[in-house]
């Protein structure tokens, strides 16, 4: 690290310190808190998974480091920034700069197994790309693949990474080291073992080899989450759940808290994208007799994804500790308004290929989101808007930028 790499990361600090010392930040905090208890004063607005290779404007998200230490600093702070200034929405920053913990192995959700895939891209410079992957787990002994690894801390490379950030943020920003962030999503790493069709089939076909795969998974996972746990490797101090504002009162403050932290303290969050295509029972069956053992162990639950879930409300309610339900684009707003009520957050995801088009379609979009608030004000539903996975914007940043001031004048009305 020469001086100037010093200097600029420093400078970059000194200007993320200053926004997170205003007002704004606590007011906003203030609001994710109402929500996230079900007494949301509006909805409240939050942009992630953004296609930053498309954002660069001006320079702004220009590197200036050589050390790749530096520069994993540096885009950090470089996107906060960019965002703060472009595309905040509800967005909070706080004064702080996050190292991750050097946790071995670094590939711990695949549980020893790596997929085998191929990959197609249209975008060299994106990393959303297609895969294909094939089936790892065709036999009752190929499940024997499947094991959870002793988990590890690199103490030496973490303890090196801590003092590297203090020397260079010391006095600017507080150095919060980040252990790992719970999430139950074994159907996802299981159709990347095998392929969605081979998954699907099997449900139908060869229910007792799916659940032992399940069962097998399920304990890898739970064994993982012990050693996490009993380690201290857990992510504590969580601001978001799944790409959601995380604030909330009902769970104690890490600092307030006994070392090391423990799951009940915490929020998790679970999926189980490939079963948008299957019915609710086998959804319960397969997924939801298991995942409990999970879920029972958090403060607090962050539930779904992409697939599906408006009907499949009745079945989702019965997990311990939730409190969001993940509205994908691909439900019936209506639907999944009525039966979630005020009982949970309506966590709504708005359709990316709005932006993606070759024309930018701003009546669609803010109509959309009209009616789903709208439909949630009907019921009484807490609502929260959550632009995600946004793969590109044809390289027009400003659409972001546009969809977060419609986005927020909306929230505000």
């Amino acid at each position: 690290m020469t001086n100037k790499e010093y200097q600029i990361l420093r400078d970059l600090a000194k200007q993320v310190a200053e926004i997170a010392v205003l007002p704004i930040q606590q007011e906003t905090i203030s609001l994710w808190k109402a929500l996230n208890g079900l007494k949301p004063v509006r909805p409240m607005v939050m942009i992630a998974n953004v296609p930053w290779h498309e954002m660069n404007v001006d320079g702004e998200l220009s590197m200036q480091t050589e050390d790749l230490f530096c520069r994993l600093f540096e885009i950090q702070l470089r996107r906060i920034l960019y965002a703060w200034k472009h595309m905040r929405a509800d967005m909070v920053v706080e004064p702080v700069i996050e190292v991750p913990m050097v946790i071995m192995p670094h590939d711990l959700y695949y549980l020893g197994l790596l997929p085998a895939e191929s990959i197609v891209t249209t975008d060299p410079e994106n990393d959303v790309v297609s895969h294909s992957y094939s089936d790892q787990l065709k036999t009752e002994d190929d499940l024997e693949k499947i094991k959870c690894p002793e988990i590890t801390l690199h103490e030496e490379f973490t303890k090196l990474s801590q003092e590297r950030a203090l020397e260079i943020f010391g006095g600017i920003l507080n150095v919060q080291m980040r252990g790992w962030v719970p999430e139950f999503q074994p159907w996802d790493t299981i159709v990347e073992w095998r392929g969605a069709e081979s998954v699907l089939y099997d449900l139908a076909d060869r229910p007792k080899f799916m659940h032992m795969l399940m069962a097998r998974t399920t304990e890898a996972y739970l064994s993982m989450l012990d050693q996490l746990e009993s380690k201290g490797l857990l992510s504590s101090d969580l601001n978001t759940v799944h790409c959601t504002g995380a604030y909330t009162d009902e769970l104690l403050a890490p600092s307030s808290l006994p070392l090391p932290h423990k799951a009940k303290d915490l929020w998790t969050a679970g999926m189980a994208q490939i079963f948008g295509g299957v019915s609710p029972a086998m959804h319960k069956e397969f997924e939801l007799d298991y995942a409990v053992r999970w879920y029972e162990r958090f403060g607090l639950v962050y539930y779904g994804c992409c697939e599906p879930l408006h009907g499949k409300i009745d079945i989702i309610r019965t997990i311990p500790h939730l409190r969001k339900i993940s509205m994908s684009p691909w439900v019936d707003v209506e639907k999944g308004a009525e039966r979630i009520g005020g009982d949970f957050v309506f966590s709504r995801k708005p359709n990316p290929a709005f932006l993606a088009g070759e024309r930018w379609d701003v009546e669609t979009m803010e109509q959309d989101m009209r009616d789903t608030m709208e439909r949630c004000a009907r019921h009484g539903c807490p609502v929260e808007f959550i632009l995600k996975d946004i793969s590109t914007v044809r390289y027009q940043p400003q659409r972001l930028w546009e969809w977060a001031d419609i986005a927020m004048r909306l929230a505000h009305a």
